[in-house]
This record gives C-alpha cells, sequence and structure tokens, in this order.
C-alpha cells in the first residue's frame, strides 16, 4: 500500500513537471516583415473546391484513408422516413392533454417512454433528498 502510494506520488510530480513547462512556437514569436498584428493570418481561407464539385458530393463525409467522398443522389434515391427524422415531436406535456385513446401508435409509444423517464427522475430526485 505504502509502495503504490509512494509510486503515485512520483507520477503525479512528473506530470506536473512536464505540464509546468512553457512551450514556444516555431519562429520564436517573431512577427514578419510588412505585417501588422496578427489580423491577416486570422482571415478565413478561401475554398480551393469549385462549385460544381462542392454542389455534388459531401465533402468531409469520406472516413476511409483510400476512399472518395459519397455523390449527392437525387431526393427519389433515399429512403422515405429520411425525411422525417428532423420533424417535431410532441412533448410529454402536449401529450398528457390529448386523450390517451385516441393518440396514434407512435405516440402512445412516446407517451410511455417519457412518463416512465419522468416518473423515475421524480423517484430518484426524492430518494436523493431522503
Amino acid at each position: 500500500m505504502a509502495m503504490n502510494h509512494i509510486k503515485m506520488r512520483s507520477v503525479v510530480k512528473e506530470v506536473i513537471r512536464v505540464e509546468g513547462r512553457r512551450m514556444f512556437a516555431a519562429g520564436g514569436g517573431k512577427a514578419k516583415k510588412g505585417s501588422k498584428g496578427g489580423a491577416a493570418a486570422d482571415a478565413p481561407k478561401a475554398s480551393t473546391l469549385s462549385k460544381e464539385v462542392k454542389s455534388t458530393t459531401v465533402v468531409g463525409a469520406n472516413i476511409l484513408k483510400d476512399g472518395v467522398d459519397p455523390k449527392i443522389l437525387p431526393d427519389s434515391e433515399y429512403p422515405e422516413w429520411l425525411w422525417h427524422l428532423l420533424d417535431k415531436r410532441p412533448a410529454l406535456s402536449e401529450l398528457r392533454r390529448k386523450n390517451i385513446e385516441t393518440l396514434p401508435y407512435e405516440d402512445l409509444k412516446r407517451f410511455v417512454k417519457l412518463d416512465n423517464r419522468a416518473r423515475i427522475k421524480e423517484n430518484n430526485s426524492m430518494k436523493a433528498k431522503n
């Protein structure tokens, strides 16, 4: 037990020593001749991709080393459920105001899930207070 404490203390000291070092950027912080401040370096870079490539491919979606960015397909090529992913779904308070017997299956399933979640949170908060 004491040996582990001594090892841990030496590791902590080593981390503090490494973290406490100052690091400088390459170039020694010297400003380039003719430049006034860092405003020019902070300006956004112009895109090197053509507008045609931007409108036909999903730039940056490739995760493979040897792969290429996927092409954008026409809307008819994508599944129907994709277009409804960002639709607003009713909140628990709104579902509680409606008649449960008349709710569609998807809304009823959402009501049960949200109601269970709310009851669990309430039970947990009651246990935490005691």
